[in-house]
């Protein structure tokens, strides 16, 4: 089940509460406890303010990300080329950068995601269990790669520069995308815009049943699904690597940069 079919189900339950006023206003209970207007309209207010707060950090980390993987794929690309054509490197050597240009992302998804098992990369067989970071192990082999070549005078200083541009990006991406994994917005002010989404629910029915009558359950479900999925999405988006429908799909960037670095190199 998607997160809208979540969203909306949570919200046939609030219309189905939105019955409850309806039925007060119809009975001999129809004076007592009646909620002003008023308290609803700044309620309104106060949400409005939390949610677009809440839902546009959230979207700011969901663009880094994005941006972050979008440097990814031309830093690989750029990559692809330089290795392939400022350097001269043994095939043996060439075609183990590209194993590792095409295994960074895998990698790096992976590592965002979960604890890495460099035993499922055919790449780590050696002294895989000793590994603690993939990522930068990755990297330190492409440099040990480019050193060596560097002693047989297979590529230059200023070839290696040129080179170290790009590897560079690779783990400033990597950091990156660390950071706002591991830093999320502060957990209270989760709290405290869920629980300003419940009361406004919790009142808004009986703030507008005198004024939209039979109408009441209706709005109070329309609204309420409105709410809801914003703040579901912009819990979902808060951690961009994960496997919901909202966030970034790794997978398609991934088999992008592997197509990218197999046709350059």
């Amino acid at each position: 089940m998607n997160t809208l079919n979540k969203v909306g189900i949570g919200a046939a339950v609030v219309a189905c509460y939105g019955l409850l006023p309806l039925w007060k206003e119809n009975s001999q209970f129809a004076n007592v406890g009646d909620t002003p207007a008023e308290l609803h309209a700044a309620l309104t207010l106060v949400l409005g303010w939390l949610l677009v707060f809440r839902t546009n950090k959230a979207y700011e980390r969901w663009w880094e990300a994005r941006t972050l993987w979008g440097q990814l794929v031309n830093a690989s690309r750029n990559l692809s080329i330089k290795l392939n054509r400022l350097t001269r490197l043994s095939e043996a050597d060439r075609l183990q950068c590209q194993e590792i240009l095409r295994t960074f992302p895998q990698v790096l998804r992976d590592h965002l995601r979960k604890p890495v098992d460099p035993n499922q990369y055919p790449i780590f067989d050696q002294l895989a269990s000793s590994i603690t970071h993939t990522p930068s192990n990755l990297v330190n082999r492409i440099y040990e790669i480019l050193a060596a070549g560097r002693k047989q005078n297979l590529l230059d200083g200023d070839e290696l520069r040129v080179i170290d541009e790009d590897l560079r990006v690779y783990l400033n991406i990597c950091g990156g995308c660390e950071r706002i994994r591991k830093t999320l917005i502060v957990s209270s002010y989760r709290t405290f815009s869920r629980q300003c989404v419940f009361l406004f629910l919790l009142t808004l029915p009986w703030g507008i049943v005198q004024d939209f009558g039979w109408w009441t359950p209706i709005l109070t479900g329309m609204m309420a699904y409105f709410m809801i999925a914003m703040e579901v999405v912009a819990e979902h988006i808060e951690e961009p690597f994960g496997y919901h429908d909202e966030d970034l799909n790794l997978d398609a960037l991934c088999q992008t940069i592997e197509s990218s670095v197999n046709e350059l190199m």
